[in-house]
């Protein structure tokens, strides 16, 4: 059994990070039930180009396995009293929409507490419940402008440059699956849910980490460092090879020493510029030119195999079909396979949240199609077939929801 399999989730998500969040609760074993507008014909991920079909894209697939999907208009009272019905069966209601809508949509723990007082309410959004940008969306690039880490990535006297993946939208999304997690726990003990307020901002800036605490401390401003080299550790960065690129990192002293060896210049250790992690640094414009022109000689497979003998750490640049083919991937599992009706054989990440023994992602299933669950979730919380075509009927569902719904009643084995 898994850890989180007693747990249900109600979540409110779209594009990436909110759904980035509970794709690993679901790898854990949470029940995500993924309610998806039919007005909108479902969550914005899955028309994301170039990879797309219909209402189903490799994008949406990426961040969405082991989920289920409800099509539930909430602006209709019968939408809205099936949503509580939901509520009434779940641990917590999960959303990733703009600061200010939560509490119009009346997703808060102080709007549902009637409905189930033990009921975790968590909401991802790009500002907060509160604060000035409240009310303003936000997304993983605007965020990294805003939260200074465009300022400090890429070579200097060079644009602003983002990180290269999504890394605000993925860190906020495990900030939130902890807090969610850590919530259900606490209601579980004490009987009462709460809210649950993170948003992409705070997760940003609190990742400035050192950078901050250094600034705000003894008012050092960070400035982008050539060749992705560490701000403060001397040498740790990427050096040109005879045919590509290779990063080291000497974070320990004897690292440096063992590098030394390696590089044949066993001088630089005993020479007392060199000598201490203060000292390189302050001599990093006169040490860097000389390791620059040593790791040119050789290819990086040949630095890459001398460094591992000696216990450095170091690795090649590679790209990313490269490190998905890499023999430590392929040993941690960290590729699934899938089966779609319309995208084919689909080929993915693993989530790398895993608990207990190892093995557990062979049981993933695919994303699911919009509004794919419908019937069999409503029939869970006590709908019979009868009510179900009422909920229909009275436009809760959306066209999606109600095709999907038509089909399972059609369907003896279904309900009976």
């Amino acid at each position: 059994m898994k850890p989180l399999q007693d747990v249900r989730i109600i979540s409110l998500e779209q594009y990436g990070a909110g759904p980035f969040a509970t794709m690993h609760l679901a790898a854990l074993g949470a029940d995500v039930i993924k309610i998806e507008n039919p007005r909108s014909a479902g969550d914005v991920a899955r028309h994301v180009p170039p990879f797309n079909s219909g209402t189903d894209s490799l994008f949406f697939e990426s961040f969405n396995r082991n989920k289920r999907s409800v099509t539930l208009d909430l602006s209709v009272p019968a939408g809205r009293g099936l949503f509580e019905d939901l509520v009434r069966s779940a641990d917590a209601v999960f959303s990733n929409l703009r600061g200010d809508v939560p509490a119009k949509l009346g997703i808060r723990y102080e709007d549902l507490k009637r409905v189930n007082p033990r009921v975790v309410c968590c909401s991802l959004s790009g500002f907060g419940m509160n604060g000035p940008r409240q009310a303003e969306p936000a997304y993983d690039y605007i965020v990294q402008a805003l939260a200074g880490w465009m300022s400090v990535t890429g070579e200097p006297d060079t644009p602003p440059q983002k990180s290269g993946l999504s890394l605000v939208d993925f860190s906020g999304g495990l900030v939130a699956a902890a807090a969610l997690a850590a919530g259900v726990h606490a209601a579980r003990r004490d009987g009462v849910g709460m809210d649950c307020d993170l948003c992409l901002y705070d997760t940003a800036i609190g990742m400035l980490s050192y950078v901050g605490t250094w600034h705000l401390t003894e008012g050092w401003n960070p400035e982008r460092v050539r060749h992705s080299a560490h701000p403060s550790i001397v040498p740790c960065q990427a050096f040109k090879t005879s045919d590509g690129w290779l990063m080291v990192a000497c974070s320990k002293e004897e690292f440096w020493k063992r590098l030394t060896a390696v590089l044949d210049r066993t001088d630089l250790a005993r020479d007392s510029r060199f000598a201490t992690f203060s000292d390189r640094y302050d001599n990093r414009d006169i040490l860097i030119p000389i390791l620059e022109e040593i790791f040119a000689r050789r290819t990086v497979v040949e630095w890459v195999e001398a460094m591992r003998k000696s216990g450095i750490p170091s690795a090649p640049v590679q790209s990313v079909a490269e490190a998905l083919d890499d023999d430590q991937t392929t040993a941690r599992e960290m590729v699934v396979e899938t089966d779609h009706p319309t995208l084919g054989r689909v080929r993915s990440i693993a989530s790398p949240v895993r608990v207990g023994s190892r093995g557990e992602e062979s049981s993933v299933r695919r994303a699911p199609l919009l509004g794919e669950d419908t019937a069999d979730v409503l029939k869970e919380i006590g709908y019979s077939g009868e009510g179900i075509v009422r909920a229909r009927d009275a436009g809760a569902l959306g066209e999606t929801g109600a095709s999907k719904v038509e089909s399972a009643v059609n369907s003896p084995t279904r309900f009976g």
